[in-house]
């Protein structure tokens, strides 16, 4: 049960209006990497899209491509400026080898669009030209965002969409109770996490407790959800910690060993009765 979501998961349910939490379960760059794919995975206006420099071979370019599962690449110098732009469609039939991308990327009459443009004419302007990806630059060239067909289709299809303010999907972050938590907890805030989850079994304990409120001195913004617990109790010592919300439930899944290994439980109907009584 702690090894199940993902960034595929998490899309999917974020998309239809509910969010996923990365399981912990994962080296800490391979968690943050997973939240970066869901923050990633479409926004109406992309305000950080991944670049590569013209020198990057073509190999890397579809590495890098087929990790955070996009079509294309803006290519850009030193200054930001943009120079280019290389797609799945550039390299699908080249043998991925070590030459530069510059030798397949389109370089000359980049379609751009204007920082203030509207989604409307976004769509229309990549329609007029058959392009699926509208650079977006300022007055000195240097690139600032992207839009694609693809972010504005899904946009269409999945109106329920849970987004956070700037159109990305929404996904949070499980940490433990481990020496690492605090940095595994800035590769996630780092990464774009909505929210983190101090996630245990029996989350009414001492070391749930001050990792609470150590990543709650860290970062008092963050959206921060603690458990599992199953008792009043527990949800006003954890709230006084420093939760926003509560996990309840300990042991109510029908795979969970929890109550059998504890010998204790409380059925997850009474539990949350309780605990917002």
């Amino acid at each position: 049960m702690d090894t199940v979501t993902e960034s595929g998961l998490a899309i999917a349910m974020a998309r239809v209006g509910g969010v996923g939490v990365i399981h912990k379960n994962l080296t800490i760059e391979e968690q943050a990497s997973e939240v970066e794919k869901v923050k990633r995975n479409e926004s109406g206006f992309i305000t950080d899209p991944i670049t590569i420099q013209k020198d990057l071979s073509i190999k890397e370019a579809n590495d890098i491509m087929s990790n955070y599962r996009i079509s294309g690449l803006p290519i850009v110098d030193d200054e930001n400026k943009l120079v280019g732009i290389v797609t799945n469609r550039d390299i699908k039939y080249r043998q991925l080898n070590e030459d530069p991308v510059s030798s397949v990327m389109t370089f000359e009459n980049i379609i751009t669009g204007q920082p203030n443009i509207q989604l409307d004419e976004a769509k229309q302007i990549m329609i007029d030209n058959r392009i699926e990806k509208l650079p977006i630059v300022d007055s000195e060239n240097k690139l600032v965002g992207l839009i694609t067909t693809k972010d504005i289709d899904n946009k269409l299809e999945y109106p329920n969409a849970c987004k956070d303010e700037l159109g990305r999907l929404r996904v949070g972050a499980a940490v433990g109770v481990a020496p690492e938590t605090l940095e595994r907890v800035d590769a996630l805030v780092k990464a774009g996490a909505d929210f983190i989850v101090v996630d245990s079994a029996h989350g009414h304990s001492d070391g749930i407790l001050k990792t609470v409120k150590e990543i709650r001195t860290k970062y008092p913004k963050i959206n921060l959800i603690a458990g599992n617990i199953v008792t009043p109790e527990a949800a006003k010592t954890l709230k006084e910690a420093g939760v926003d919300a509560v996990k309840v439930g300990i042991g109510p899944g029908s795979i969970c060993t929890t109550r059998v290994v504890a010998g204790v439980g409380v059925p997850q109907i009474t539990a949350i009765n309780e605990v917002v009584a």
